[in-house]
């Protein structure tokens, strides 16, 4: 399972009620928070969203509406008892300035917290179920996106069909990594007589803030959800490109060239009091595009 609900989706100002970026990706059993703007807390409370269940951080880059709301979250936490390891993913300015915000507050958090500074592109976090890789994005500072991808589940076996064939049951592992079976008179037993392929594994991709760049296609290819920012509509795309953002056409362009399943768009600019154009917009370019809406909670 994952699925990833959404904070906040406004730019650098929190207005008309749209908050900055932050994102959790839920698994079945952990929580990934992406990206920590200001009033990202009260809104993990508003969508009760559990601080516990959150395992790893990952920030993007380090303006301020990506990161403000970090330091009081995790005092938070620290006040609330956790206990449990947290990672955090970010760029290695990050760590010092925790640091000292801790430092100056006098404040010891009661958990471990884990820094893992983006240096290079690849693979970050290698769990059972889930692999995260970072890749980097063109914006006026280090920018990163994130790439979580499920692990490929083992084929099924079925217990029923494999003992009409007498295959032992020291070989199911073998069989669920795809292997026939061989039996003693030597016939060969194709492993799709005796095993069913798992569901697709599922990938969702975060693009940060970022001009338009149609090399993020290749990084991105054929992701289920892609996240891309659409600050600004289609008309201001010179300012878009000034300010190292993009536009609705743009975001659309790339979710086209990566052919990907389904587009988000979010980071909208505070000169917007309503989104109602956005979505048209990008529809021009590719059809299967959603607003990412601070509460909704989107299936991958």
């Amino acid at each position: 399972m994952l699925a990833l609900t959404i904070l906040g989706n406004n730019s650098a100002i929190p207005a008309f009620d749209r908050n900055p970026t932050a994102q959790v990706l839920q698994t079945a059993d952990e929580s990934y928070l992406i990206d920590c703007g200001e009033g990202t807390q009260m809104q993990m409370t508003r969508y009760k969203i559990r601080r516990s269940k959150i395992t790893r951080i990952f920030i993007s880059h380090l303006h301020g509406d990506h990161y403000y709301g970090l330091i009081g979250l995790l005092t938070s936490m620290g006040l609330l008892g956790r206990t449990q390891d947290l990672h955090l993913h970010a760029p290695e300015p990050l760590d010092a300035i925790l640091k000292l915000q801790l430092s100056v507050a006098d404040t010891k958090l009661p958990f471990s917290l884990h820094f893992h500074p983006l240096r290079s592109e690849g693979i970050i976090v290698a769990d059972k179920k889930l692999q995260v890789e970072c890749f980097r994005v063109k914006h006026r500072i280090e920018c990163w996106g994130f790439l979580f991808r499920e692990k490929k589940n083992p084929r099924k076996v079925n217990a029923e069909r494999a003992a009409i064939y007498e295959i032992p049951a020291a070989f199911y592992e073998k069989l669920q990594q795809g292997f026939d079976y061989v039996n003693k008179k030597g016939s060969i037993v194709p492993n799709e007589e005796v095993t069913t392929a798992a569901p697709k594994a599922r990938s969702y991709a975060f693009c940060a803030d970022t001009i338009y760049d149609e090399s993020l296609a290749e990084k991105i290819k054929e992701v289920d959800l892609l996240y891309h920012e659409a600050t600004y509509l289609k008309d201001l795309h010179e300012r878009a490109a000034m300010r190292f953002h993009s536009t609705t056409h743009q975001a659309a362009s790339i979710a086209k060239l990566g052919n990907v399943k389904k587009l988000l768009l979010g980071h909208f600019s505070s000169k917007y009091e309503t989104l109602d154009a956005f979505l048209p917009e990008a529809k021009e370019v590719f059809e299967n595009t959603e607003l990412a809406l601070e509460g909704t909670c989107y299936k991958v």
